[in-house]
């Protein structure tokens, strides 16, 4: 399991109809062969999240992952996200791009399941202990908006609806209906610099909306891999910033918050790409802080998310 704590063989049966572990990966290397016209020697392993899963399979041309989801209401997006992670592939950026089927498919819908085949890339996850690792995500997540602002069929991507709504109004609506068990010196610190950013003129556009360690693999000192465009939606680049400074050390369990200093690291390496602006600079601030204060537990604390976002706010 990748996120939730439950029996994995009970998941494999109750959400994906597999008696077992050899069930399902002689299932994958069927559906590889008819779809791919590849045949998997070995599956070596399989993840699974929610109603979707993974399985690493090995073939004569090298190691493919499989992904497929058993959620009906997710496959239109699905297929659109394997269209944007081609088209990234095309300009350039490193991204896990789908491998097209027999006939030209990046996504297959059949029997109630929509499946994507990718190459494995070898890596490991971000080390947000490594400067020179931190710099890069930072200046690769500054291209990467960059490609994302000229994607010509962003329009397919959009987000919920929430994200239309001025960034000041959903900041107060959430320290209005989510924040009351935050400190109250820290809630009146964030509403007086919402109350004193400046106006907002930050455009909305296509963003990844999950960069962070998790998604993000190195490999000799360089980012090969910028994985699961599924969060894709339009947004403030500035916001995705924000959130991706916040969460750059999270993986799968265990998630704290990464030391100032990565954080600086990380800004520099996007200011490199995209110098921010005085106002653009004082909006980062603001969201920074929210972004940390969203993160902060109700009761236990023991990563440390409430020391690190109080370490953000304003001194008098």
């Amino acid at each position: 399991m990748l996120w939730e704590p439950d029996d994995p063989y009970d998941a494999l049966a109750g959400r994906f109809g597999f008696d077992d572990g050899p069930a399902a990966g002689r299932w994958v290397a069927d559906m590889v062969e008819k779809h791919w016209d590849l045949r998997p020697d070995s599956c070596e392993r399989i993840v699974m999240s929610g109603g979707n899963a993974l399985a690493w399979v090995g073939t004569p041309s090298g190691r493919l992952l499989a992904k497929w989801s058993v959620v009906p209401e997710r496959f239109a997006r699905l297929a659109e996200v394997a269209r944007l992670t081609s088209w990234l592939g095309g300009q350039g950026l490193p991204v896990s791009a789908p491998l097209p089927t027999r006939d030209g498919r990046l996504q297959v819908e059949t029997g109630g399941v929509s499946m994507g085949l990718q190459r494995v890339i070898g890596g490991d996850l971000l080390d947000t202990g490594d400067p020179g690792q931190v710099r890069a995500a930072g200046t690769l997540l500054a291209r990467l908006q960059d490609a994302l602002a000229a994607y010509p069929y962003a329009d397919r991507l959009s987000g919920p609806a929430v994200g239309s709504r001025p960034l000041t109004e959903q900041i107060t609506g959430w320290l209005d209906a989510r924040a009351g068990h935050l400190p109250a010196a820290a809630r009146e610190g964030l509403r007086g610099m919402v109350a004193a950013a400046p106006p907002d003129r930050l455009p909305r556009q296509l963003v990844h909306f999950d960069f962070r360690a998790a998604n993000i693999l190195c490999a000799g000192g360089e980012i090969v891999a910028v994985l699961d465009f599924e969060e894709a939606r339009r947004e403030p680049s500035l916001f995705e910033l924000a959130r991706a400074a916040v969460l750059l050390g999270t993986r799968y369990h265990d998630w704290g918050p990464v030391p100032a200093e990565v954080r600086a690291q990380f800004f520099a390496g996007y200011r490199a790409v995209r110098p921010l602006t005085p106002a653009e600079a004082s909006w980062l601030e603001l969201l920074v802080l929210w972004q940390a204060m969203e993160m902060v537990p109700p009761g236990d604390d023991p990563t440390g998310w409430a020391a690190s976002a109080l370490s953000l706010l304003r001194r008098p």
